[in-house]
């Protein structure tokens, strides 16, 4: 008994192997095709990445998927593969998209369906429960496409206008003589426009993307991301206003000179690290009410 057991044994593990190459054989030849495919997608993205600052947090975005991906690979190479035609057809819809968003000049679309396009080939090679083994990491890669144009200018006068409003709010407390009009202040010595640039969507979405990731690291409670991510939004609001105020109150005691240049930025950079910190202190917040809620629910 023991002796035919061996060849089982021997058997089974030969009949494994040439089906782990055979998958990782697939997935080196269809990321290939996916690079030819996308190479003018992918180098547009990269572009704006580096030359648009509102997306600069899109280089950080795909290096913690793929970190994500590394920390948890025990989890997901251990996960059952059981391929499901119906890949086939979702890769079919992202080739669509892929035409739909060259021929009507619409980025979004085609970046988008890169993402879709991967999760047909996950679903392709390696199943239904594959797709939800990976299924942060790949949704985790949505922060890196900039939204579409025209959401990106319904969002951005609506933030200008509240930031100018924060900021009139906090020069009047400061006792600041200010008007505003719109999204413009006035002052005795300086009028300060509150620009797009300076509506705080760049540091809305870099806030946004680095709570995703932090909560997902520090925390398994789902309730405790959730709340984390949507904080991020009156934090940058905030941030943004304060910042705002500030310039104003350096221009009229310093002249406008001192709400321009290295101060402008450097006031920028200071500003989003009190909101990192607002981050934290966020989560230490929601941790001990988590905790709070656990020790209730024992007792």
């Amino acid at each position: 008994m023991s002796v035919s057991a061996e060849p089982f044994s021997n058997t089974e593990h030969v009949e494994t192997r040439p089906w782990s190459r055979r998958l990782v054989v697939w997935c080196v030849i269809l990321a290939g095709l996916i690079l030819m495919l996308y190479a003018s997608v992918i180098k547009d993205l990269v572009l704006q990445w580096w030359t648009d600052p509102d997306y600069g947090h899109g280089f950080f975005v795909p290096l913690f998927a793929g970190y994500i991906l590394w920390h948890e690979r025990k989890r997901w190479t251990k996960t059952e593969i059981k391929p499901s035609n119906f890949g086939f057809v979702v890769m079919l819809g992202a080739i669509a998209l892929l035409l739909l968003g060259s021929l009507g000049a619409e980025l979004f679309t085609s970046r988008f369906s890169l993402l879709v396009l991967l999760a047909g080939l996950i679903l392709f090679l390696a199943g239904w429960k594959m797709l939800r083994a990976v299924s942060f990491p790949l949704g985790y890669l949505m922060w890196m496409i900039p939204i579409p144009v025209i959401i990106y200018n319904q969002i951005t006068f609506p933030l200008q206008l509240i930031a100018s409003r924060l900021a009139t709010a906090g020069l009047e407390l400061a006792q600041v003589p200010v008007l505003r009009d719109g999204n413009v202040l006035i002052m005795s010595n300086y009028s300060l426009e509150v620009v797009e640039a300076c509506s705080g969507i760049r540091s809305l979405m870099t806030l946004m993307a680095l709570a995703v990731a932090f909560g997902y690291l520090v925390s398994p409670r789902r309730w405790v991301r959730y709340v984390l991510a949507a904080l991020m939004v009156p934090i940058a609001i905030v941030t943004n206003g304060v910042r705002i105020m500030g310039a104003g109150i350096l221009a009229r005691h310093f002249g406008p000179a001192a709400a321009e240049g290295f101060l402008h930025e450097f006031s920028g950079w200071a500003i989003f690290l009190v909101a990192l910190v607002l981050m934290f202190v966020s989560h230490w917040i929601l941790r001990r009410i988590g905790e709070r809620r656990k020790k209730t629910t024992n007792v």
